[in-house]
C-alpha cells in the first residue's frame, strides 16, 4: 500500500509499506493491503511500519489516519 505519514512541519515518510500499526485511542491497530476503507483518531504513541523485511518506527503526540483506495495517509501532531 501506499503510506504516508505527514506533520505540520514535514513529512515524515511517504512510500510503500505492507504492515502500519497505529496508536488509536482505543488501543494499537493494523492496517495491511487492501484494507476496508477508515477514518480513525489516533492517540501518542509509536507508529510501527513494514518496508520489505525491515521495521521502521516513528513517534507521534496523536493525530487522524485516513485508509481508502489501498492509500494510507496519517496527519500526526
Amino acid at each position: 500500500m501506499n503510506l504516508e505519514i505527514l506533520t505540520p512541519e514535514q513529512t515524515i515518510y511517504k512510500g510503500d509499506a505492507s504492515l502500519v500499526q497505529l496508536p488509536g485511542i482505543d488501543g494499537l491497530f493494523e492496517i495491511l493491503n487492501n484494507h476496508a476503507p477508515l477514518i480513525s483518531v489516533l492517540s501518542k504513541g509509536k507508529v510501527k511500519i513494514k518496508v520489505d523485511d525491515d521495521f521502521k518506527y516513528f513517534d507521534i503526540n496523536g493525530g487522524v489516519v485516513e485508509v481508502k483506495n489501498n492509500k494510507t495517509l496519517v496527519l500526526a501532531e
